[in-house]
């Protein structure tokens, strides 16, 4: 009997599980690294249990500790979540033989669709469509040259074993190829612990569509509709919906069928989902089948009403599908984004620190958040940047985004840099709101979703130096707060009320004079385009202002003491955020030319290239392969040519 089940994972997925499993009435018990002690998700759990280290490969990726703590803690089943073990048939199996309910499919399934290049021989023996590629077991870059020579560039470079966008590479052209494949093998063997690699055609303007689809362990398998994710960064899905816009009855239906074709095949149990690539003429191509829960699912979830997780629990326990097919419920519209720690100005590169603010749109009807993590937690280097998603469900698709607009705007993140003005501007977009959606859509409007980062105007300062002494703690005469002398009004005997507010914002220091003539009101001074207030929150020392849909963070600054903090080295380059070196490709003396990849950095599971801004000579090196670099660490000193 399943009573109590140990979630295998951690953040919004751990927290997400075990509020559907609570509701059931079972015991939750939660794992977590040396980093994630305090972590949401242990703090939800009935139970919790110290894997040890930090990186996944000690905690999390540690199949032998997962079973020891479902043994310690007396669970029956454990429920992997997506991504680390979820689609490791060898973890499966180890489950079995250790007694436990794997709540996913049996570890033959997951080893047919687990490898893309099995999967796709597999697809291509049943009939379904695929995308040119090589799949093959030959892994030497001679290979992949000739492979993609007769495919045609450009071609996609991908991870045989896993998914997310770990170990994926666009490359235009051979002279790219090379470097290309050897950094997507080390993300793939980093995050999988699978460095194989397949090659394919890189299509231009499709559609990622994919379909879920669940199967019992009495040979009952159905589909809930589909999804459509095609806007994407990196390879990895920002905004999903259900349905997918424009699908026609008879195309749901053909792709459909296609997916529950190939689960039938593998013998397949529990939540699955098959992704195809749909271009323009309608025609799809199989890409991969995710052998787990999809993070996209809640979508899924509001158009049809329907649990997944309560679905996987009850499938576990041997009870048969509750519909059949003709059954499946299809209403309205739902869609969702993934709130990420990025900036988006600077590639897309993870960011870490510590949520100094965090608080998530307000519940109601067609409303949710499913996140991991609350105000004052830290982000660390080590997993995926994913605060948390937004989902909203309307009538209609249109009903479906305004609302998830007015979720976006309610939303308040301070501390660490985030998405969330880039996603209020995808969803806000005009082409976004005509559901004109392929894989391209993000590169091809990048001049309108990518904020250009530019000098705050003086009506910015000036609003926040009013609301700065406004909000400001009193320190002097608490025992009488009528005092003049309790309030920082700038009080002058027979002269005007005048201040001088020195703040700083994304490294920009102002001294700004603030008078009682020139204290407008906010709506006089913020650019709202008449349509609400900005929102300015106080939280300690720092003053969160919202500007332009951005929200910025004011500190005071003693410019006494900035003058006297003039020793900042020039001429060096410094981590762009905290990861581990993977190589460093240059040496003391070596002259580089201006776009000459210097270091390898790794983040949150994906490697960043570290570049020359322009031609010069590497003086010195501050930092080695292997070693953990915080953000803004001098990793070298150059001299310009």
């Amino acid at each position: 009997m399943l009573t109590t089940l140990l979630i295998a994972n951690r953040g919004e997925i751990a927290c997400r599980v075990m509020r559907t499993a609570k509701a059931m009435g079972l015991t939750t018990v939660a794992v977590h690294s040396a980093v994630d002690a305090d972590a949401r998700h242990t703090r939800e759990a009935d139970i919790r249990i110290d894997l040890g280290g930090a990186k996944p490969a000690d905690s999390y990726l540690r199949a032998d500790k997962l079973i020891e703590a479902a043994r310690a803690s007396g669970a029956q089943a454990i429920h992997p979540g997506y991504g680390f073990l979820s689609e490791n048939a060898e973890f499966a199996r180890a489950c079995e033989t250790a007694g436990l309910i794997f709540l996913g499919p049996p570890a033959s399934a997951i080893e047919a669709m687990g490898s893309k290049s099995a999967a796709k021989a597999l697809m291509e023996h049943a009939g379904v469509p695929l995308v040119p590629g090589y799949h093959g077991e030959a892994q030497d870059p001679e290979t992949f040259r000739r492979a993609a020579e007769q495919i045609g560039y450009p071609v996609l470079l991908k991870a045989a074993a896993g998914g997310g966008g770990k170990g994926m590479k666009i490359v235009e052209r051979e002279a790219d190829l090379v470097e290309a494949l050897q950094s997507a093998q080390r993300e793939a063997q980093s995050s999988f612990g699978d460095a194989r690699m397949l090659v394919e055609k890189y299509l231009l303007k499709p559609r990622h569509v994919e379909i879920q689809v669940f199967a019992d362990q009495h040979g009952h398998c159905l589909y809930l509709n589909e999804r459509d994710c095609s806007i994407q960064r990196r390879h990895q899905k920002v905004v999903e919906e259900a349905p997918a816009p424009g699908l026609s009855v008879e195309l749901r239906r053909a792709m459909g069928e296609a997916a529950v074709k190939a689960a039938q095949a593998i013998g397949y149990v529990g939540a699955g989902t098959v992704e195809f690539l749909l271009d323009a003429r309608g025609e799809f191509f199989f890409m991969e089948m995710n052998t787990r829960l999809q993070v996209e699912h809640p979508v899924t979830e509001a158009i049809t009403g329907l649990d997944l997780v309560a679905w996987q629990i009850r499938i576990a326990r041997g009870e048969p599908l509750p519909i059949t097919q003709a059954q499946v419920p299809l209403n309205g519209h739902a869609i969702e984004v993934r709130l990420y720690a990025e900036d988006p100005d600077n590639d897309f590169l993870p960011a870490t620190g510590t949520l100094d603010l965090y608080r998530e749109a307000a519940a109601g009807p067609g409303r949710r958040v499913d996140s991991g993590v609350a105000e004052g937690d830290s982000i660390s280097p080590f997993y995926d940047p994913m605060l948390g998603k937004l989902i909203a469900w309307g009538e209609n698709r249109e009903e479906a985004r305004l609302r998830l607009l007015a979720m976006l705007d309610e939303t308040c993140v301070g501390g660490i840099r985030t998405n969330l003005a880039f996603l209020r501007r995808v969803i806000g977009h005009p082409a976004f709101a005509a559901a004109e959606l392929d894989t391209g859509f993000i590169p091809r409007h990048e001049a309108d979703l990518m904020r250009t980062p530019g000098e705050l105007p003086d009506a910015f300062w000036q609003l926040a130096a009013k609301l700065f002494v406004e909000t400001e703690p009193t320190h002097i005469r608490n025992d009488d707060v009528h005092s003049p002398w309790a309030k920082r009004a700038g009080l002058r005997l027979g002269m005007p009320a005048l201040i001088h507010v020195h703040l700083s914002c994304n490294g920009e220091c102002r001294t700004v004079r603030v008078t009682n003539e020139a204290a407008l009101r906010r709506s006089e001074l913020a650019p709202t385009g008449g349509r609400r207030s900005p929102k300015a929150i106080r939280q300690g020392p720092t003053l969160y202002l919202e500007w332009n849909s951005e929200l910025q963070a004011l500190t005071a600054f003693d410019p006494i003491a900035e003058a006297e903090a003039g020793h900042q080295q020039h001429g060096g380059l410094s981590a762009p955020m905290n990861g581990s070196i993977v190589r460093v490709l240059v040496e003391a003396g070596q002259s580089v030319e201006a776009g000459s990849v210097l270091i390898v950095m790794e983040a949150m599971k994906m490697e960043h290239s570290i570049r020359a801004a322009q031609s010069g000579l590497v003086k010195s090196l501050f930092c080695h392969e292997g070693e953990m670099v915080s953000e803004g660490a001098v990793l070298l000193e150059m001299e310009a040519a």
